[in-house]
């Protein structure tokens, strides 16, 4: 069994908290149900301009976890014109 852990670090073009919100509530709710993954907001939580986001992914090959969360990187690329991605990391557990 293969544990992956990918840490995304946003920029977001909010000024306020309930914005963020808005924007990390559907990322993650959208990602859970696309790729499922575990996933949470687990850093910046009190700054509306950036956000730190966790996925979590189990799988019994290498491959297929490591790549499950690669796609997950360039689907929020692509599909969040609004949210930078200013750094990324894919570990294993």
């Amino acid at each position: 069994m293969f544990i992956f852990c990918l840490e995304l670090h946003l920029s977001l073009s909010c000024d306020s908290l309930k914005g963020k919100r808005g924007i990390v509530k559907s990322l993650l709710g959208r990602s859970r149900n696309r790729f499922n993954v575990s996933c949470a907001e687990v850093d910046r939580q009190d700054n509306p301009r950036v956000a730190v986001l966790g996925f979590v992914t189990v799988s019994p090959d290498k491959g297929i976890a490591r790549s499950t969360l690669e796609r997950l990187e360039d689907w929020v690329y692509e599909n969040w014109p609004d949210v930078e991605i200013t750094g990324s990391d894919i570990s294993e557990v």
